[in-house]
């Protein structure tokens, strides 16, 4: 089992071939709803939101509870200044931290400072 990143969803949907092989690894593969609103935000018309929902089916949701909301807070307090830490990279990182999973992403900078994070290649 895995969690993707938002980067990991888009190039599955452009159906790069890289990433398409690591996934066929792993029997369950997750996001969360964090990953679902990037990848909304990032749609340019209804045609390609209409993909990206249909194609999303086949990804297991994590739930996000208050343990996850304030470790994100913990991570941001910790790491926005000196390493620039986002509040969706908190959240995933937070989600990843406290549902043990290991985290594939093609931004490896974004977590590799958070020693929690297990990061596969």
């Amino acid at each position: 089992m895995v969690f993707i990143d938002t980067n990991i969803v888009i190039e599955y949907l452009k159906e790069t071939q890289s990433v398409v092989e690591v996934l066929a690894k792993f029997d369950e593969v997750y996001i969360n709803d964090v990953v679902i609103m990037e990848l909304y935000q990032g749609a340019r018309d209804k045609k390609e939101l209409n993909f990206i929902k249909k194609k999303i089916l086949k990804f297991k949701v994590l739930q996000m509870n208050q343990e996850i909301v304030v470790l994100a807070r913990e991570i941001l307090d910790r790491y926005t200044l000196s390493h620039n830490t986002k509040i969706m990279d908190a959240l995933i990182a937070s989600t990843v931290i406290m549902y043990n999973m290991d985290l594939y992403t093609l931004n490896k900078k974004d977590f590799k400072y958070l020693a929690q994070v297990r990061l596969i290649a």
